[in-house]
């Protein structure tokens, strides 16, 4: 029974149905993800995609910006009580991670993917020291390596790493894998499948739709719309 509990704890969790539902119906309603099974995109991958997500347009909705804001703080709370400092993978995360910190009257430092070339060549920008615990916001989850690269240049600075917590993720199997194998908790808002349901019921898509961007989901790397 422990190792299964240890398991599930290093799997992508959404803190509740309705939060998630929510997400995606203000998600899909300011484009913030689109949808596009017949005309997929191309990601910087070279993957071939039905889905774009970029969750940075929420901050020009100041509504749903709230939303997203109080949502990630409130779960916080509950999951972590009050960390020492709120931590936001660069760039996507930056501004969300932010007011998250600053809704929750606490410091906030963010991580550049890797270490400046001038200056005092910081990775972590802010001030932080060590023993303070720290909870990590990102805005998106794919394969979780530029997530989980934050996180170990946190623990190289000697903090302790409470949890991370996203806007919304895509639930691919390598990510769980990729945070299992790091022993990094993670919570988002909203996820792929909680998406696709609400897509459906409000006649986003079709069904015949729905179970393209099932079958991309299931093997993203290998997937094309012929």
């Amino acid at each position: 029974m422990l190792s299964t509990l240890k398991k599930i704890n290093f799997e992508a969790m959404i803190f509740n149905k309705d939060t998630a539902k929510k997400t995606a119906e203000l998600l899909l309603q300011i484009n913030a993800i689109k949808l596009s099974p017949e005309e997929p995109f191309t990601w910087a991958s070279g993957w071939k995609s039905p889905i774009y997500c970029d969750n940075r347009i929420v901050l020009s909705f100041p509504q749903i910006r709230n939303f997203v804001r109080e949502s990630l703080a409130k779960h916080i709370e509950e999951l972590y009580g009050k960390p020492d400092v709120i931590a936001g993978v660069a760039t996507g995360a930056i501004g969300i991670g932010a007011l998250v910190a600053a809704h929750l009257n606490l410091p906030f430092v963010y991580v550049r993917p890797e270490a400046k070339k001038h200056g005092r060549q910081n990775q972590i920008e802010g001030y932080i020291e060590k023993g303070q615990n720290v909870v990590v916001v990102e805005d998106l989850i794919s394969t979780g390596k530029s997530s989980l690269n934050a996180v170990k240049a946190l623990k190289d600075a000697e903090v302790n790493i409470k949890g991370m917590v996203a806007i919304f993720s895509y639930g691919f199997e390598v990510a769980n894998d990729n945070f299992k194998t790091a022993k990094v908790e993670l919570h988002t808002l909203g996820n792929y499948e909680t998406l696709l349901e609400q897509a459906l019921d409000t006649n986003y898509i079709t069904k015949s739709q729905q179970d393209i961007l099932a079958n991309w989901n299931a093997n993203p790397s290998e997937w094309n719309n012929n």
